[in-house]
């Protein structure tokens, strides 16, 4: 898959990243993720090891080319049954699907990133997890509101909002782009 994305300049988390999702489920115990955005399904891949077999995960892309490619790379890990192939917006997608997750991963285009946020902080349980991807965004999330493009000030405002949310307890790791793990405060944990 690394061959894969560097060839086609495919965009994915890479293996430290990977390792952190994997990570973050196994301490919280996630089993059933969103993932806002998934491509070839890199991240989708580390995040279905992570949940084991009881685990499923909700991958989405609007190409169905990359779902099919996404999907024979599932298959030869052996982790397809644990795998929900959902094709198109990932928004959308995540509107149709009923229930509530225990991590919600945010890759999608930037400039979706408010919206997803809008969207997902609802449908996450408390004491879940909200992970989201390019929080640096090369190093732009750091420019003067001013001087940024409309990708960046979505990243901007996404940020602001998770850190100054009161039912969020969220820290910025800065690990190769930036990640932005977001704790769903339990209503009995909040001070």
């Amino acid at each position: 898959m690394e061959r894969l994305a560097r060839r086609e300049h495919i965009p994915i988390v890479g293996p430290a990243c990977g390792r952190l999702l994997a990570l973050l489920v196994h301490l919280s115990g996630a089993r059933r993720i969103f993932e806002m955005g998934s491509a070839i399904g890199y991240s989708t891949l580390w995040l279905a090891r992570a949940a084991g077999p009881r685990g499923c995960v909700f991958y989405t892309d609007s190409d169905p080319a990359r779902a099919q490619r996404a999907r024979q790379f599932f298959e030869r890990a052996g982790v397809l049954p644990r795998v929900r192939l959902l094709i198109g917006d990932a928004l959308d997608c995540l509107a149709r699907t009923p229930g509530s997750f225990d991590l919600i991963f945010v890759d999608v285009d930037k400039e979706q990133y408010p919206a997803a946020l809008r969207l997902a902080l609802p449908r996450l349980r408390p004491g879940g997890l909200l992970v989201a991807d390019n929080a640096l965004w090369h190093g732009r999330a750091a420019l003067p509101r001013q001087m940024a493009d409309a990708a960046t000030r979505a990243v901007q405002e996404y940020n602001r909002t998770v850190f100054s949310d009161p039912e969020l307890f969220s820290v910025l790791v800065p690990l190769r782009d930036g990640m932005v793990v977001s704790w769903k405060i339990p209503a009995g944990a909040r001070r």
